[in-house]
């Protein structure tokens, strides 16, 4: 595979971003082997926004010849106070629950969940001087206004009674970068500010600096698209919609990765869905990411009753779907149930695992965790 196919790969949909492409050729260009890893807070059930968007981008960069890496953040989810807070809890949820979800879904999607390196957060920090060095190194080269750059809507309104913790996790995030040695930092779009903070100090950082043929670089950072809350209303203003994305707390956000094939259809049949607006229109993203993501050897149907006009639609690309239902071509409830029959398809062999195979013990065990948490 050449440098163009491997970029090929590495930048498709649901690549959203990447600083910089002209950076990633010249790494490729150098025939060294790329590290890369993407980091996951244990929070909860694990949703199509993780299970499947984030790791197609995994698969893409595994298919490219990068070496992939996914980062439990077993303490970031302690700091966040996830699943209650119990540490303990939350290693077990990510060593059972997660990997082995994480491993069938990059089956599933293609990839080789053989040779994708897992590490827990707290094994890379534990008796290791350096990092913590690291951390304030970091702190010696930001300030108050870089980390609340780097939060969320509602931290950066918090004021002055913002968690002290929310202020150290950016720099967890910065840390883990270069402790694992990435030279693609991946996450979703709303991680940007923290890995452009990576970006900005990488050939500063004195402790774990990143390196390419002996030479200190910084990391490219490759974001992802989202795909937006189901239940969105179409009202939010434009910096909460780039936050609404499905939620591991709000189950009606959001496709689970073992929800049945007759609750994915129903969550899509709800979902908001206005006529003629694709744009922020969580069911063209799953038309997109379901049904266009991967070359068709066949088209994507949307069949349409006789008493509205009626009639087969055909479509071979995603621009052409985009521009049909853009036109009026198109009624929302058509799409609905024609986007929910690909879903159920395409997620059908999970959808068996948890209810047939390993999946449904760690679905059971996940289910009382739950219970006890909440």
């Amino acid at each position: 595979m050449d440098i163009e196919e491997r970029l090929s790969l590495i930048t498709r949909y649901p690549t959203e971003e990447v600083l910089t492409v002209d950076e990633l050729r010249q790494y490729l260009e150098t025939g060294a082997k790329l590290k890369h890893y993407i980091g996951f807070e244990i929070s909860g059930y694990i949703h199509i926004g993780t299970g499947i968007v984030s790791l197609s981008k995994v698969v893409d960069l595994q298919r490219a010849g990068i070496e992939v890496s996914i980062l439990l953040a077993d303490v970031h989810s302690w700091l966040n106070n996830k699943l209650g807070g119990d540490l303990e809890l939350i290693r077990k949820v990510a060593n059972r629950y997660y990997v082995e979800t994480f491993k069938k879904a990059i089956e599933v999607l293609g990839g080789d969940p053989d040779n994708v390196k897992f590490y827990m957060a707290s094994d890379l920090y534990h008796n290791n001087d350096e990092y913590w060095y690291l951390i304030l190194d970091l702190a010696r080269m930001t300030n108050l206004a870089d980390i609340r750059h780097s939060l969320t809507i509602l931290g950066r309104k918090m004021g002055e009674s913002i968690p002290m913790s929310w202020l150290v996790y950016p720099l967890l995030q910065v840390a883990d970068v270069f402790v694992i040695g990435s030279h693609i930092a991946h996450g979703g779009i709303d991680q940007r500010k923290a890995y452009v903070l990576a970006r900005e100090v990488a050939l500063r950082v004195r402790f774990y600096p990143l390196m390419l043929n002996n030479e200190k670089v910084k990391p490219i950072a490759l974001f992802h698209s989202l795909i937006p809350a189901l239940n969105i209303t179409g009202k939010e203003s434009k910096e909460e919609l780039s936050e609404m994305k499905m939620s591991k707390s709000l189950p009606d956000t959001a496709i689970f990765l073992h929800d049945s094939a007759e609750a994915i259809r129903q969550k899509i049949l709800k979902a908001y869905c206005p006529p003629r607006e694709t744009k922020m229109n969580p069911v063209i993203e799953l038309a997109h990411l379901f049904s266009f993501r991967e070359r068709r050897d066949k088209p994507f149907i949307i069949e349409r009753p006789q008493q509205y006009g009626g009639g087969r639609l055909e479509f071979w690309t995603f621009d052409e779907l985009v521009k049909a239902y853009t036109e009026g071509k198109i009624h929302p409830l058509d799409l609905k149930n024609a986007v929910a029959d690909e879903v159920v398809k395409y997620l059908e062999p999970i959808i068996k695992w948890f209810q047939e195979g390993q999946g449904a013990k760690l679905i059971e065990e996940m289910s009382s965790i739950m219970k006890i948490t909440r």
